[in-house]
This record gives C-alpha cells, structure tokens and sequence, in this order.
C-alpha cells in the first residue's frame, strides 16, 4: 500500500492511493499480481485504475531492501485528462524492516500514454507479508486435514445490493443511489474480521460512481448459530458519477444482522451512514447481503474439502460501444476474474474491468455471476458459459449503470495450471443505450483451497 501526490495538468495535484497483491512467481525475488490505484485527496474524487503489476524484490543491507518494479492498468474519472484510460507507473521502493511488516519510501512516475498525466514524484509505502499457499488442480475434490488458511484467505464473501439516501442540503428533498457490490472478508479471531469492499453505482443517474474500501468489524451470535448481529467501519476511495465525493476520501458506519440459512449460506440486512469528509456527500444507507461461507478457520474440526478456483486476467474489446453523445466508437478494457468452484463444472465468479483504449478512460464495471465449464472433450481444448450481472459506466459510455453480460468461451490448457481462453458474447445495459459484442483473450490459473 502506498500514497503519492501526483501531478496534473494545471497546476493541480492529486493524492493517489495505491494497493496491490504480489506474490512470488518464477524466480526468487521475483512477484506478480494485481494491483489498484485511486483519488483520496485533491479534487478528483472518484478516480479509479485497476490492473497488475510486477516486481522484483533485492535485500541490500540489514534490514533493508529495494523494490523495483511496473504497474500497467485502465481506468481515469472525474473529468481527469487520462485518454483511453492507460495507466503505466514504473518505481523504485526502498523498504525498512519494522519487525514483520516493512516502511519506507517510493520514487514513481505516472503515465497516461494517451492522455495528459505525466508526473514523477516521491510518496511512501508500507508493506505487509503472508502466505498464499494452494494445493495442485489435482487435490481439488479430496478431503484432508488442514493446519491453516490457503490462497488468500478469506473466510467469507458478500454479494451486496443496497441504495444511499442522500438529502439536498436546504430542502426536503432527497436523491436515492442504488449500488452493487460484493464484499471479502477474514476473521483474526472468532468476533472480529478485516476486508475489502468493492461496488459500482447500479441506479439512480450515476453510472461511473465506485467505491474501493477496507473494512474492519465485529459480530456475535445472539441465537445459537441461526442469528448473529454486527457492526463495522469501512473507509477508503469512493466517487464517481456526478456524485460530490471532493477529493475522494469516504468512510461508512453501519449495523447488521445475519440470519443464517446453513452451514455456508447466509442473508444480512445493513444500515448505517455514510460520508465523503472532503465532499457534500452525505448519506444513509440500507443494504441487503447474500453472504457465503468459504472457510471455517475457528471449527473444532481440521478436516476440509479441497475447492478449485481459478484466476483469470485478460483483454476484453467492446465492438462500437454507445456514448452518450450518440457516436459508437470500439474500446479495451482490462480484466480481472475470480472463480470460485461449487461442483466440478459449475462456478460462481467476481470481476472487475477498466478501460484502457477507445477514448473511454474512466469507463469500469463490477460483475458478478455464475458459469458451467465443461470436462475436456480433446486433449486440450474445454468450453464454458457464464451469465453476469453488476453496475458500469464512466468515460461517456452510456450504460445507465446496471448490466447484464452473458458469455461463451473456449479454453485451451498450457498446463495442468495455467491455460488459454478465448471468450465471446455481448454486454447490454439495463438502463442505457450500451449494447455491444465482445471477445475477450485472457489466461487462466486454476488452484485449490481449503474448506473447513
């Protein structure tokens, strides 16, 4: 995680915050993985890049090393001069060990190829290291004894759906905001949990708003194991869609209760306030949450069940995508899945895309859905479906906010983990006047997890 202020054209300056997951890959030293960057100060409030980025790590001294690596994503907003939306960020870190976690500062410079952005500047950074341990595609399905966590840990995913209730400072009116979402979430002790949010603006005039946050909360059970009630405290990046976030800044206090359908399924209901510090945006909320349970890391019982899931990050390309001026113009977004298994073949998947190509930066969307990936029918070659629903919109596109994409793919696998897939299928707006083909080019890695 690291923050900068980066240069605009105009003499403007904006705070950045950057988090990514690296992991080591290949050789040693050597680490790739996602990575997401946005506005929490200045005055662009609700800009957003999502991409990857690779690093190479060197120990230098006695407790301190060099980091160097590059960010390459998509993304823009808030009227921001970004182009397409293609965002590069090549930097040098120097880290100092502070006794399991690692501070210091970061030299950067900040692209946008085909925009106006370009700026070097010194920021700071603070990193944390973990495990991300996995079992082959061979394991998936078997049942063993289980000393810990795998992949990245989560215990719990929400998918969430839930609208803001925002007053007009001086009158009576007030403006509702539907959104969407979905939530991750770990426990570091039977009460008490960490996580990340994520949701997009779904209705009420404001495609292109998002919001990117960490969480921390507490819960108890109050009837056995059928109920339990909760409070928690998000804060971070949020902004977008014409909504007055300032700078960025956004931080949400809310109360639940989590009615529980099963051992893994569960529903919560939500409400509570939310606030941009920096902006007028002030706001309660009430949300409604499938809850998942992906692991059970406080059970008395070690044994789990081996789970497949697969990572997939690829190119996905709109076929004359519709802007609200009425011109159709193709664009690129980058892509990046997660799919988490239910039975061999069929799967539940969470993804996030962002321009980076078309004049249409800023343009994202968060989706959610299901899919079916059949056996192989050659040595190779595989096929799947998935049905998608979730929020977009930003970079003019015209998307009203909520989107249904269905898809078809073919897969070719390179190895018994990582594989190649071609997707077609098209995007269509609920709302808005989008509705495109897409193909998709992405590759795939697929790994096992622990369920408790």
């Amino acid at each position: 995680m690291g923050f900068e202020q980066i240069s605009l054209p105009g003499n403007e300056s904006m705070g950045m915050l950057g988090t990514s997951y690296l992991i080591q890959v290949g050789l040693p030293g050597l680490y790739l993985g996602p990575a997401a960057y946005g506005a929490i100060s200045g005055q662009r409030g609700g800009f957003f890049t999502v991409g990857g980025e690779i690093a190479w790590r060197q120990h230098l001294i006695s407790g301190l090393a060099m980091v160097a690596g590059i960010y390459g994503g998509g993304g823009g907003g808030s009227g921001s001069s970004v182009g397409g939306g293609l965002m590069v960020r090549p930097h040098v870190d120097l880290l100092w060990d502070l006794g399991g976690y690692q501070g210091g500062i970061s030299a950067s410079n900040v692209r946008f190829p085909n925009g106006s952005i370009s700026s070097s500047q010194v920021g700071v950074v603070f990193s944390a290291g973990s495990d991300f341990s996995y079992y082959p595609p061979s394991y998936i399905g078997q049942t063993m004894d289980v000393s810990g966590r795998s992949g990245v840990g989560f215990d719990r995913v929400l998918v969430t759906a839930g609208a803001y209730r925002q007053k007009a400072a001086g009158t009576a009116s007030a403006r509702q905001i539907g959104y969407a979402g979905t939530r991750l979430e770990q426990f570091y002790s039977p009460q008490l949990y960490r996580g990340i949010e994520a949701v997009g603006g779904a209705g009420g005039g404001v495609a292109g708003y998002a919001e990117f946050l960490g969480t921390v909360g507490a819960e108890t059970p109050v009837w056995d194991d059928r109920l339990a009630v909760g409070a928690r405290l998000a804060v971070g990046m949020g902004g977008g869609g014409g909504v007055s976030a300032g700078g960025g800044a956004l931080g949400k206090l809310g109360a639940y209760a989590t009615v529980n359908l099963g051992r893994a399924v569960g529903v919560s209901f939500e409400g509570g306030y939310a606030s941009a510090p920096t902006g007028s945006f002030r706001a309660t909320y009430a949300a409604a949450n499938l809850v998942w349970n992906l692991d059970h890391p406080y059970a008395p019982d070690r044994e789990g069940t081996i789970v497949g899931n697969e990572w997939v990050v690829g190119s996905e390309h709109y076929f004359g995508a519709r802007h609200k001026d009425g011109s159709k113009r193709d664009l690129n977004a980058v892509a990046i899945k997660l799919n988490r298994y239910l039975t061999d073949s069929l799967y539940l998947t969470g993804q996030a895309h962002s321009a980076y190509s078309g004049n249409a930066g800023a343009y994202s969307a968060g989706l959610v859905g299901a899919g079916y990936h059949t056996a192989k029918f050659s040595r190779d070659l595989s096929a799947g479906a998935e049905l998608l629903v979730g929020a977009s919109g930003g970079g003019s596109v015209d998307t009203g906010g909520a989107v249904v994409q269905p898809m078809v793919y073919v897969a070719m696998a390179m190895t018994d983990q990582v594989g190649l897939r071609l997707e077609a299928g098209r995007i269509k707006s609920v709302n808005g006047a989008l509705d495109s083909n897409i193909l998709d080019v992405s590759l795939s890695f697929a790994f096992g997890t622990s369920s408790r």
